[in-house]
């Protein structure tokens, strides 16, 4: 992985907006309708040139046609089967939290309206009415799935005719799928949550094998803190709830060079209050335990845009790289470059410049609309640009 060594290198969190001529397709691919590789290619070298126009040095497929739902994940795993929910019961622990039961009315109306992103033109969710359980041992089905991914993207950028610098691909942490797939197979937290990481590190060990860096997306290493009732300790939740999670993500990641790899941890990308955000002070040192030589996390919004003074205090190990989000996808506003400048200029002062690069702090592909999404990336790019210009003076 490349280091900021005379500039402050760019990339984002991995989410990008549909491309022009395919909105309907993600609603297509969660209908389980089979599309043309072909187009799937056209798609995703679009999405390319555009990183590349604008001036991403690290760039991603945009992950836009990967549907995370039931038929994604059963060409993935064994052992998963649908049922129809029970009564009080939610198709994923996202939709049970502290939160909710704190904004009644807000949770309501997003939920009336199918949305919790209010993106102009996105398409409502329907209601869930069934969920996702284990109800065999889960196992990798092998890589044929996760090589159709491969061999998109490598056909997309091939298609774009364009040199391009580095690439990563998203893949999720077990503690992040297991909101997604309830337990009733197991009889262990720790067993479902090893058997899931064991499944995924082929997946893993395929994607760095293909040539890409790997992003592990782990959103479940602290929002995970909002949906358990009732609530654990602070000491409960990092030291067993949530470093069962970070073992579980290195044991999936034995044999992987650190340098290959990124790990993303966010506090999920939904437009809601965040009060019960667990702080990131109580989970940095965790964090960086993951065998990883890079951190992406949220630095830009305004729950979390205080907490770069940590890294003030907490010691950044020798050869990692951080990789703050310099801008959000929580907010419409589009950021000053001067102010994308100065937020990465916090973090150059405090662990070094040439271990920081600038990204964003969830993918913004659906959680703000394609204009804005765009124009945000090329804020990201103008204000590096700029703390560059500073910081090698």
């Amino acid at each position: 992985m490349k280091r900021s060594s005379d500039r402050i290198r760019i990339t984002h969190a991995g989410r990008l907006p549909v491309s022009p001529g395919l909105e309907n397709l993600p609603v297509r691919l969660y209908l389980g309708e089979v599309v043309a590789p072909e187009t799937i290619a056209d798609g995703v070298a679009h999405g390319i040139r555009k990183q590349l126009d604008i001036g991403i040095d690290v760039i991603g497929d945009g992950e836009f046609w990967k549907a995370r739902d039931f038929i994604y994940y059963s060409r993935h795993l064994t052992g998963i089967e649908r049922r129809m929910l029970k009564p009080g019961e939610t198709g994923s622990t996202r939709t049970n939290t502290r939160e909710r039961d704190e904004f009644v009315q807000f949770y309501k109306d997003s939920d009336k309206a199918g949305t919790i992103f209010y993106v102009p033109g996105e398409k409502p969710t329907p209601p869930e009415r069934e969920c996702t359980v284990a109800r065999g041992p889960i196992k990798s089905k092998g890589t044929a799935a996760l090589s159709q991914e491969i061999t998109a993207f490598k056909a997309a950028l091939a298609k774009a005719g364009r040199e391009v610098d580095e690439t990563f691909f998203c893949v999720i942490a077990p503690g992040w799928l297991d909101h997604f797939i309830y337990n009733e197979y197991y009889k262990t937290e720790e067993e479902f949550i090893f058997a899931l990481a064991e499944a995924l590190r082929e997946e893993y060990l395929a994607i760095v094998k293909a040539g890409f860096i790997l992003q592990i997306d782990d959103p479940g290493l602290v929002d995970w803190w909002d949906m358990l009732k009732p609530a654990l300790s602070v000491d409960d939740y990092r030291n067993k709830f949530a470093k069962l999670r970070v073992e579980a993500i290195n044991h999936a990641l034995k044999g992987i060079p650190e340098d290959r790899v990124r790990y993303h941890l966010c506090w999920g990308s939904w437009h809601g209050p965040h009060t019960h955000d667990l702080p990131f002070e109580h989970i940095v040192n965790l964090m960086l335990q993951v065998k990883a030589q890079c951190y992406s996390f949220e630095a830009a919004n305004v729950r979390h845009e205080h907490e770069w003074k940590l890294w003030n205090d907490v010691k950044l190990p020798d050869g990692k790289i951080l990789l703050p989000g310099v801008v959000s996808h929580s907010t419409n506003l589009v950021e000053h470059p001067e102010l994308v400048a100065e937020r990465i200029m916090r973090f150059a002062s405090a662990v070094g410049r040439e271990n920081v690069m600038a990204g964003t702090d969830c993918g913004l592909g659906g959680r703000v609309h394609a204009e804005i999404a765009w124009a945000k990336l090329g804020a990201l790019v103008e204000g590096a640009r700029l703390a560059s210009k500073t910081l090698w003076k």
